[in-house]
């Protein structure tokens, strides 16, 4: 990017964040009040923003207002979660039936085993236990290649994302400067708490790199259990497998008896029907889902091979009292059943594509260094001419340009997830007018970014 350009960006980030803090005195007297009893006055830290994030009071369909009562058209949809878009009827229907006959009794339901057989027909597995984040659902599927490997270790890609529990919790976002060599990426935690010797049980390897993976193989092989990754990397944007890549990874892995674990706590019910495995034809030994599939309830799943599965009951630890909670079932039914159906992704599809285009011609057409991604109800812009391969290409993305886009879209009427690492998911709520107010709005930003 220019420096005219650099300069025109880092100005308008200013005038439209300006704008922005005017515009919505409500949440800052409300991030003032959270303050006080929430650290970073949220719920998560992932939902932190700069100044202060916007509080939100409802949604409905495609649609989200704020306590100041701005309305928006709603691409963040819960960093992917309400691609069933906000109160659908049907999901709305099936949670009050749920309230009105029982929300918890921590003993099986029949909504929790018809959920079960949904899932295992969807995602191609044997056997699925439920978990209630995806945080949880990880650290199972670890739990349980471990026990099935009789092994310690894991690896996990650099710069991917699997949830806060320790052993995943390293080089998700290292810095330059500790990240290692290309070739011996170092195992960098990402948080204080995390005991020092955790780190020497979890390695870490690039996305699309066999070479690095085998010689990691090779050096300690008979100490891996399995190696974890998204199909699909979605915290740099969305950096997708080469081809080749994933079975690839079975294929070493499996040589050197280790097990490959897809975490689709994102990309599962957002990228295709049966998500990954659909997409790219693959079948780990054992997924992840979470986020999507229970229609904005808190729940998760993990599953797979029915020899590996069956190591819960040999003594291998699984357990929550949450997990398969009939609400979370019942809503998790009519999300997948009756909303996220075979037409819906054809429909999502058309959006995307509809979408990502639109997105592209304005890139080009003032030439922002940009491209932009199409993958079913998820997509983003990641300003870096060349699509990514790994976590070190998304380091040569311009921040700057994302950072003046986020509060330009915020003042149009477009909520957006907080961070470049996420962009947007569309819900089967979305309209195609929907889609080209957001393409107008950032086709004006690319405008005027590039006017320096």
């Amino acid at each position: 990017m220019s420096n005219a350009t650099s300069t025109q960006a880092a100005d308008l980030a200013a005038t439209e964040t300006a704008r922005m803090v005017a515009a919505t005195p409500n949440s800052k007297a409300l991030y003032d009040r959270a303050t006080r009893v929430l650290p970073q006055g949220v719920g998560s830290s992932f939902q932190a923003g700069d100044p202060y994030p916007l509080y939100l009071e409802r949604g409905q369909g495609s649609h989200v207002w704020d306590v100041d009562g701005h309305e928006y058209l709603d691409f963040h949809n819960g960093f992917g979660c309400m691609i069933v878009g906000h109160a659908h009827p049907k999901v709305a229907e099936a949670i009050e039936r749920a309230a009105r006959t029982g929300t918890h009794f921590a003993a099986p339901t029949a909504a929790t085993v018809e959920f079960a057989e949904v899932l295992c027909e969807r995602f191609a597995c044997d056997s699925v236990r439920f978990a209630n984040s995806g945080t949880e659902a990880t650290m199972g599927a670890i739990r349980i290649a471990r026990a099935a490997t009789g092994r310690d270790d894991i690896v996990k890609i650099e710069g991917s994302y699997h949830g806060h529990h320790d052993p995943v919790m390293f080089s998700v976002v290292p810095n330059a400067d500790m990240m290692g060599g290309r070739d011996a990426p170092h195992s960098t935690p990402m948080s204080l708490g995390i005991p020092q010797s955790t780190s020497a049980h979890t390695h870490v390897v690039p996305f699309n790199d066999l070479t690095v993976l085998r010689r990691l193989l090779e050096e300690r092989g008979d100490s891996i259990a399995c190696l974890i990754l998204e199909p699909v990397m979605m915290n740099i944007g969305i950096c997708q497998p080469q081809p080749g890549y994933l079975q690839g990874l079975k294929d070493l892995l499996h040589e050197f008896g280790a097990l490959l674990i897809f975490d689709e706590v994102k990309s599962g019910a957002t990228i295709a029907y049966g998500g990954a495995v659909e997409r790219y034809g693959v079948v780990p030994d054992l997924a992840c889902w979470a986020k999507a599939i229970c229609g904005g309830t808190p729940g998760a799943a993990f599953g797979g091979r029915a020899d590996v599965m069956d190591t819960i009951g040999r003594g291998a630890a699984q357990q929550g009292t949450f997990n398969g909670n009939p609400l979370v079932a019942a809503a998790g039914l009519a999300t997948l059943t009756e909303v996220l159906t075979h037409d819906a992704y054809a429909y999502l599809a058309d959006l995307g594509t509809r979408l990502a285009t639109g997105c592209a011609d304005a890139l080009a057409a003032h030439g922002i260094p940009g491209h932009a991604v199409d993958l079913g109800a998820k997509g983003c812009v990641s300003y870096r001419p060349e699509p990514l391969t790994n976590y070190r290409d998304f380091l040569e993305t311009d921040t700057d340009l994302y950072a003046a886009s986020y509060p330009w879209a915020i003042n149009r009427g477009i909520f957006m997830t907080p961070g470049d690492e996420e962009q947007w998911t569309i819900s089967v709520q979305h309209t195609a007018d929907d889609i080209d107010r957001y393409v107008e709005q950032f086709a004006d930003f690319c405008a005027a970014v590039s006017q320096g």
